[in-house]
């Protein structure tokens, strides 16, 4: 019987990085990435870094490419994770050993989590949450800033439509972007956000790789999988253009505008250093910056307050008029206007 020959990873990778230039990756991931790739001070470490690899296309791609760009332009000191989330039983173990192969053949570090609390029928955000949750763990113990993610355009507007039903603004309607500041410091970067699933995948072939695909991803538990599945491919034959790239440049156009009403609300400065806002600096200012500095004040306040979207309207009606009186903000306390300030009082306990 004949042996199977072991992939030649170190050769892949530098077929598909000829494909994938460093050219065709998104500018802001890129420039972001190569700015954290220089220490910020004399005598201070430059950014360290870590890749999500789930083994399939589209981060084995990033990986690749990212191994075969290394000495020339970051090196190859980063680490990889790993997140197995136990919810496909062999076919889940199947990509952590896969992940590993690849990564011992590059001879880089792979790091992997696995779900201890996995359960059949948990939902697509349980998954992604405990998925997030071991790479900020991961990222915070190791001293890591920088999270490469394999994101690509397909993502963008299966994103644009999940978000849409829901019914998001600007900030949410803008992701995934190429370079999105996280707490702690952190930075996720998305460089390929700029290449459709088909030219990845492509590049791939052409070099010779293989890769892991998840059956799940072809059924119809997910609303994500349902976009993928039966939304894109309809809109995608009716718009008879590239769609897809049609999708991305809204998305960066919306990164745009959300950016500029920050930088307006930044000006604007509307809360106080006692917790407050001051609503006579945001009077004559447009509804959608009173909306974006009730946001602010609400993520401003000492505990995490959930209220429903007709309770968030409520409050913002009376805001903008400025009408004394106060809401009810759950068992933690009310929001209350009065003097032309927005206050947080403290429910009973």
């Amino acid at each position: 019987m004949k042996r199977k020959t072991k992939p030649d990873w170190p050769a892949i990778a530098a077929a598909v990085a000829a494909r994938i230039p460093h050219e065709a990756l998104h500018p802001g991931a890129m420039t972001t990435a190569l700015a954290e790739s220089k220490p910020r001070k004399a005598g201070t470490a430059a950014a360290r870094w870590a890749v999500a690899f789930s083994g399939g296309a589209d981060s084995l791609a990033l990986l690749l490419v990212l191994w075969a760009e290394g000495p020339g332009r970051w090196g190859r000191g980063f680490t990889v994770l790993h997140f197995n989330h136990r919810l496909r039983g062999r076919a889940s173990t199947a990509d952590e050993n896969f992940c590993a192969q690849v990564c011992t053949a590059l001879g880089v570090k792979q790091v992997t989590g696995r779900w201890r609390a996995a359960r059949k029928g948990a939902s697509e955000a349980e998954a992604r949450a405990a998925r997030f949750e071991f790479f900020t763990r991961e990222m915070s113990r190791r001293k890591l800033r920088l999270l490469w993610l394999g994101q690509q355009q397909d993502d963008i507007a299966e994103t644009f439509f999940m978000r849409l039903a829901r019914g998001s603004g600007t900030a949410g309607l803008a992701a995934p972007r190429p370079a999105q500041a996280m707490p702690g410091g952190r930075c996720h970067l998305r460089p390929l956000l700029t290449l459709p699933k088909a030219g990845i995948v492509t590049a791939l072939r052409q070099a010779g790789a293989t890769w892991r695909e998840d059956a799940s991803n072809a059924g119809g538990d997910f609303f994500r999988n349902r976009v993928r599945r039966d939304v894109l491919p309809a809109w995608q034959r009716a718009a008879e253009r590239d769609a897809l790239g049609g999708a991305a440049l809204s998305r960066e156009l919306l990164e745009e505008d959300d950016t500029a009403l920050e930088a307006w609300l930044a000006e604007v400065r509307p809360l106080g250093e006692d917790g407050s806002l001051n609503l006579s600096k945001l009077a004559g200012k447009p509804r959608g910056l009173v909306r974006r500095a009730l946001h602010r004040w609400l993520l401003a306040q000492p505990m995490v307050i959930r209220i429903s979207r007709q309770a968030f309207d409520a409050l913002l009606r009376d805001v903008l008029s400025g009408r004394a009186t106060r809401h009810s903000l759950g068992r933690d306390g009310f929001a209350v206007i009065g003097k032309g300030r927005l206050r947080f009082a403290p429910g009973r306990k």
